[in-house]
C-alpha cells in the first residue's frame, strides 16, 4: 500500500488535485477520501476491467458511502477520467525528472535506464492503462494523453541515445530510435492488454529483454553508418 500511496499521491501545492470531473474540497479528511478512493479503484483495477469495477465494491474498500463517492466525483466515467489524468501526470513528472546521464554512459547502459524507467511507470499503473486501452475503440479520445507521453518519451530520450550512437547519420539514426520505442512500447501495451506470452508485464526478464532489443535495433543502425 506504500507504494501505491507514493504514485498516487498528488502534489503538496495541489491539494484540490484539479483533476477532471473532481469536486474541491478544503478538508482534509475529504481530501484523503477522495484520494482513498482513487487508490483503490487503481488498485481494484489491476484484476477486474472498467465494467466491472463496481462503485459499491469501491466505497466498501475504504469505508465509504456511494453518496460521499458521487459527492466528489460527477460520475463513473469522470472517476476514471481523474485515475487516468493521474497515471498521465505520473509518467510527466518522471519524464521531467529524467537525469542527463554522464557523457561516458553506453548506449547499453543507457538502454536498460530508460526501458526500465517505462516499464516501472507501467507497471504502477497497470490497471488504469489496460483499463484505457479496452477503451481505446469505442472512446479513442480517452487513450489521448497516453499517445502523447509516449511521443514526449521518444523525445526525451532520443538526445540521450543519439551521442552514445556516435557521429553521422543523425536523421536515420533519429528515425530508427523511434521505431526502436515503437517496438518497445507496443510490446508493453500488448503484455498488458493481451498477455500472450512469453514475457509478462511483471516478469522480471521483460526489462533485460526489451532493452537488449532496443540496443539491437540501434547497433544495427551504427553499423551501417561505420566505415567498413
Amino acid at each position: 500500500m506504500k507504494q501505491m500511496q507514493a504514485r498516487m499521491r498528488p502534489s503538496s501545492d495541489d491539494p484540490d488535485f484539479d483533476l477532471p470531473g473532481v469536486a474541491p474540497s478544503r478538508q482534509k479528511r475529504s481530501r484523503e477520501t477522495t484520494l482513498a478512493l482513487l487508490r483503490a479503484g487503481a488498485d481494484m483495477l489491476r484484476t477486474r476491467s472498467l465494467a466491472e469495477l463496481s462503485i459499491e465494491a469501491l466505497c466498501t474498500e475504504v469505508g465509504a458511502t456511494v453518496g460521499a463517492f458521487y459527492s466528489r466525483f460527477e460520475s463513473k466515467e469522470a472517476y476514471f477520467n481523474a485515475l487516468m489524468a493521474l497515471a498521465a501526470r505520473n509518467g510527466e513528472q518522471r519524464l521531467a525528472d529524467m537525469r542527463r546521464p554522464s557523457p561516458d554512459t553506453d548506449l547499453d547502459k543507457l538502454c536498460h535506464i530508460i526501458v526500465s524507467g517505462i516499464i516501472v511507470w507501467m507497471r504502477n499503473h497497470e490497471g488504469v492503462l489496460r483499463a484505457a486501452l479496452q477503451h481505446d475503440d469505442t472512446r479513442p479520445d480517452k487513450w489521448t494523453p497516453f499517445k502523447a507521453l509516449a511521443k514526449a518519451t521518444t523525445e526525451r530520450a532520443t538526445p540521450l541515445l543519439l551521442p552514445a550512437m556516435g557521429k553521422g547519420r543523425k536523421a536515420a539514426k533519429t528515425r530508427t530510435i523511434a521505431f526502436g520505442f515503437q517496438v518497445v512500447l507496443g510490446t508493453l501495451v500488448n503484455a498488458i492488454l493481451n498477455d500472450p506470452g512469453p514475457l509478462s508485464l511483471r516478469a522480471n526478464q521483460m526489462e533485460t529483454r526489451l532493452a537488449g532489443c532496443l540496443l539491437l535495433l540501434l547497433q544495427a543502425e551504427i553499423d551501417q553508418s561505420t566505415p567498413r
